[in-house]
């Protein structure tokens, strides 16, 4: 890694303080070999509140809760666009460890948005008549239409992650699905998605305290599962797993974000700030109205 993105190892500022969007932090260079280990889970890259700690909680929520009105306001814009043509939209991907809060980040980044605009995927395990296509299509039916916003709760990276540490598929198969994958974003690119690819990085001691915490909790016991347990033996295959997926599927046009997922209110206001970045490099506009506004107002009133 090249020392601009030194934030996302220790969570200092690298010298660049928080003038640098978020994005170009925590976004991995295409081309380069991933090292997961260098990245610390518990850091706060470019976080509110300066050090980690109380403090920085406090300021992290109060910051996310100030996101909001800029977020929902650029999601109306972007909706209002598609409604004259703009085929843009966004597509938030969240792939990472059990645990990770993949179901809590996308709880905490809708609360602004109008769920009309959004179209939100939780992929499990392929049903049977999944099984019978070609592993992106059920993917290719989730897909945001122009206008709104998608969120991925995991995704077709499942079919190089779980099928390469559990061998539910060839490794020739696999080998060939990073290819597939590849093309299938840059294609999605091309068409006017915006692709947001996140990674929560979670540690593995973060995630027993969190299965602990499911398991002395009754009412989180429909949320623990005992085959999580015997995924921990595998921990190592899976940050391979990962540290793959992320290299070979990786472009100027859909780069990957590792989000440090260790510090729960860490994660909801990067996440949130890294959307607030794309939608506003969208900068998408209210299209003008075809009609003589003066006209119809001089309707309006006789009625």
């Amino acid at each position: 890694m090249t020392e601009e993105h030194d934030v996302t190892r220790d969570g200092t500022d690298g010298g660049g303080g928080r003038d640098a969007p978020l994005s170009a932090a925590l976004r991995l260079p295409p081309g380069e070999r991933v090292d997961l280990s260098a990245y610390d889970p518990r850091a706060t890259p470019g976080g509110p509140g300066g050090a980690p700690g109380p403090g920085g909680k406090t300021a992290g929520r109060a910051a996310t809760a100030l996101l909001a009105p800029r977020l929902a306001a650029l999601q109306e814009r972007l909706y209002a666009a598609s409604t004259a043509g703009d085929r843009r939209r966004l597509l938030l991907v969240l792939q990472g460890m059990d645990t990770s809060g993949k179901g809590g980040t996308v709880k905490h980044v809708i609360g602004p948005f109008n769920p009309s605009g959004c179209r939100i995927r939780a992929f499990k395990a392929p049903t049977e008549e999944e099984r019978a296509h070609p592993f992106l299509w059920r993917v290719t039916r989730a897909l945001p239409l122009p206008g709104e916003i998608g969120i991925f709760d995991r995704s077709h990276y499942e079919d190089v992650l779980i099928a390469r540490v559990r061998e539910l598929a060839p490794r020739a198969e696999v080998e060939r699905r990073y290819e597939e994958i590849d093309r299938f974003e840059r294609a999605l690119a091309e068409d006017g998605v915006t692709l947001v690819k996140v990674f929560l990085h979670l540690s593995y001691e973060e995630q027993r305290e969190r299965l602990l915490e499911r398991l002395d909790n009754p009412e989180k016991h429909w949320k623990f599962d005992p085959a999580d347990i015997e995924d921990r033996t595998r921990w190592p295959a899976y940050r391979e797993a990962y540290e793959l997926a992320l290299e070979r599927c990786s472009s100027p046009e859909t780069p990957w974000y590792v989000v440090p997922a260790d510090r729960k209110w860490y994660r909801n206001w990067a996440v949130s700030t890294l959307l607030l970045e794309h939608l506003e490099a969208l900068d998408p506009r209210y299209p003008p109205g075809g009609f003589d506004v003066a006209e119809c107002r001089r309707r309006l009133l006789a009625t």
